[in-house]
């Protein structure tokens, strides 16, 4: 199967992503009743981002030509891709790097987001049979070239374990934050309101900590993200507010509040769900310089990704900033 066959199938798939095909929604239907955070809006949100930045068929072959790949890599070889989780379809670009380099994978795929990528892959073997010798799925990653492993900073030590003496790559807990300058727009605000809320924030590109100058009025953000309100009407999530909520109280610790979000003043990058952190910067000095820690997956706002492009990302906007396809070139 050559890349041009490879690019082809990857193309289909993008039209039949955006389908309303039967198996497709009974599909999505499935992910949402296995794991509540997938409700429908962010699952289609997810589709949708990867079926016009991934699968179009101009971007696929820029991407690959960017790397001069041959048609059939001069040894195929059989790279173990772990996925994580936390929000829907959040491994698939690995699967399709893995797929467009031209190498085989065995894929072990999070319980929590099994549904969608198993129908995908089935339906790319129904495209053409010969996909099935490409993808795989196991429950041990056993005997593998190489390795992919996506999660947490402690899985992360036994993937180091167990897949240190292979070519890897390793990913760990990452999140994104955005600076503010206190000059934004309604219009910015309402797309920042979509890089902090959608997939409940779960996302390493979520937004989860703002930078904003001494004085800055918060009322115009709190308004913006009332777009979100809809959340504190899930359960899951609104035992989240409800919790985060009593801790801040009890805590004696200062908040705001529009009813379905949380912002309270922390120097962690990281907040948990309901929650958003701030931190001031004097007006006059720079804002703080986030890109030097290995912690943060993108910076938001202006001069850096623009508002309510924090889960738009490319084709070549890659995990850590680790580029895959090189990576994977050189197996």
């Amino acid at each position: 199967m050559y890349l041009e066959q490879r690019i082809d199938l990857l193309a289909r798939l993008g039209e039949y992503c955006l389908s309303k095909a039967p198996a497709w929604e009974a599909a999505r239907h499935r992910a949402h009743a296995q794991n509540g955070w997938f409700i429908p809006e962010f699952i289609e949100e997810a589709v949708k981002q990867i079926a016009t930045q991934f699968l179009q068929r101009g971007k696929l072959e820029e991407w690959a030509a960017r790397y001069e790949l041959a048609a059939e890599p001069e040894a195929v070889k059989t790279v173990g891709l772990i996925m994580a989780g936390n929000i829907p379809l959040v491994g698939f670009h690995d699967l399709l790097a893995i797929f467009v380099s031209g190498h085989r994978q065995l894929i072990k795929p999070s319980g929590r987001d099994e549904a969608l990528v198993r129908h995908l892959v089935g339906q790319l073997v129904e495209m053409d049979e010969r996909v099935a010798g490409r993808i795989g799925f196991a429950d041990r990653l056993n005997g593998c070239d190489a390795y992919i492993a996506t999660g947490s900073n402690n899985s992360a030590r036994y993937f180091d374990y167990y897949f240190g003496k292979y070519p890897n790559l390793i990913r760990r807990n990452r999140t994104s934050v955005s600076i503010l300058t206190g000059e934004e727009s309604p219009e910015e605000l309402a797309a920042l309101a979509d890089d902090v809320n959608l997939y409940f924030g779960l996302g390493c590109r979520n937004v989860t900590q703002i930078a904003v100058p001494a004085g800055y009025d918060f009322l115009p953000l709190l308004e913006a993200f009332g777009k979100y309100q809809f959340l504190s009407d899930l359960t899951k999530y609104k035992h989240n507010y409800d919790y985060q909520l009593t801790l801040l109280i009890l805590n004696k610790k200062y908040y705001m509040t529009n009813g379905s979000i949380l912002l309270t003043e922390d120097a962690s990058p990281f907040s948990p769900i309901s929650v958003l952190h701030y931190v001031h910067y004097r007006p006059g000095e720079a804002p703080p310089a986030p890109e030097a820690s290995d912690e943060i997956q993108c910076i938001v706002g202006r001069g850096h990704v623009p508002f309510g492009r924090a889960q738009q990302p490319g084709l070549a906007d890659y995990a850590d900033g680790v580029d895959t396809m090189e990576f994977l070139k050189r197996l």
